[in-house]
């Protein structure tokens, strides 16, 4: 029998705060999005190094900006650093969604929804009573101690003492967008670099960075063409592929979320220029579709997702909502609540049937 032993340490280094390890992967962390279920379809969470795009086509609602408001509350929440790139970057942080008052309100919802289902219960066979209810999406938990996961109320502000703070500590980061005179879109990317610092080539021990911009390419940033977007988009991408401590969320405003404005192939274009892309479509432009779906606020569909040092993107296996592990993959709707933002998967209403589900 031989005696050679392989050496190996004994404690693995912990994980920076409020991240954690990609499911399948020993070396790609992830950072939450602040939304469960929008983890769930990324296959965990966002990893650093990457870029996440959020299109909103609907001109009447702020879903794209609802979703950036949340990854900006979960890294403030998770003591990580946050640059927000905006023309007003203050008052946009204090319109985002805080922690709630008490872990009582936490549930709310979740009472709200099993009042509902209580108002349409129907009899049914005694044996039938105590199966598990039929799930739309993932739940949400804050355990003590896990910086990764926190729930969010949207009827909660984030308090000002919280953003004085942070700004104190440097941890969060405020970037005006230039004058149109300074070509803002190439100084806001020198910005950013100066911001990432030098290039990474060993694993970084650094605190994650989460750079937020909301609307980008709106009048405030000139007259952005499609080739200026795309150039932003792939810049800011390489930039992060250098860096292993950051990750970014952008979003566009409706119009430029359309494939009228850019052209034929324009989302696709949209895909691959980001790790992950994904439309939040409304039905607020279409009452027909909200009186089929009166239980949900819009689709949610997925252009690309993230693939770290991989050729199959994790969420084809790890994601519960999308299914894939089943014999096709879930259509998916996301719908807002009154002290939360959920991704369901898309099912028909109790007059088709509350148990069909409808694939692609």
């Amino acid at each position: 029998m031989s005696s050679f032993k392989r050496k190996t340490s004994t404690k693995q280094g912990e994980n920076p705060s409020g991240t954690k390890l990609l499911p399948g992967s020993s070396s790609v962390l992830i950072a939450s999005t602040g939304i469960p279920s929008l983890d769930d379809i990324l296959g965990g969470g966002l990893p650093l190094t990457c870029l996440q795009v959020i299109l909103a086509p609907d001109a009447h609602t702020g879903y794209g900006e609802l979703v950036q408001k949340y990854f900006l509350s979960q890294g403030l929440a998770s003591g990580q650093d946050i640059c927000v790139i905006h023309d007003h970057p203050r008052n946009f942080v204090e319109g985002s969604m805080w922690l709630p008052v008490s872990s009582a309100h936490a549930a709310d919802d979740d009472q709200e929804e099993k009042t509902e289902g209580d108002d349409a219960k129907i009899k049914i066979a005694w044996r039938y009573e105590q199966m598990k209810k039929f799930q739309t999406t993932v739940t949400s938990s804050d355990q003590s101690g896990d910086n990764f996961h926190k729930v969010f109320d949207l009827t909660s502000k984030m308090p000002a003492l919280v953003i004085d703070n942070a700004v104190a500590k440097k941890q969060l980061t405020f970037l005006d967008i230039p004058s149109l005179e300074e070509r803002p879109i190439r100084r806001v990317l020198e910005q950013i670099n100066e911001l990432l610092g030098p290039e990474e080539t060993e694993p970084s021990v650094r605190k994650p960075l989460r750079i937020c911009v909301p609307s980008f390419g709106a009048p405030v940033w000139g007259d952005v063409e499609p080739k200026d977007l795309c150039y932003f988009l792939y810049t800011l991408r390489s930039m992060l592929q250098r860096h292993r401590h950051a990750c970014a969320s952008v979003s566009l405003p409706s119009y430029l979320s359309e494939e009228s404005w850019g052209g034929p192939g324009w989302i696709n274009k949209l895909g691959w220029f980001s790790d992950a892309c994904i439309s939040l479509s409304a039905f607020s432009a279409n009452p027909s579709l909200s009186a089929i779906f009166p239980s949900y606020h819009g689709f949610v569909h997925i252009h690309s997702l993230p693939a770290p040092l991989a050729l199959v993107p994790p969420s084809d296996k790890y994601s519960s909502l999308r299914g894939l592990s089943s014999s096709g993959e879930n259509n998916l709707a996301f719908k807002c609540m009154r002290k939360r933002l959920v991704f369901e998967t898309l099912h028909l209403d109790l007059e088709g049937g509350v148990s069909e589900r409808r694939t692609t």
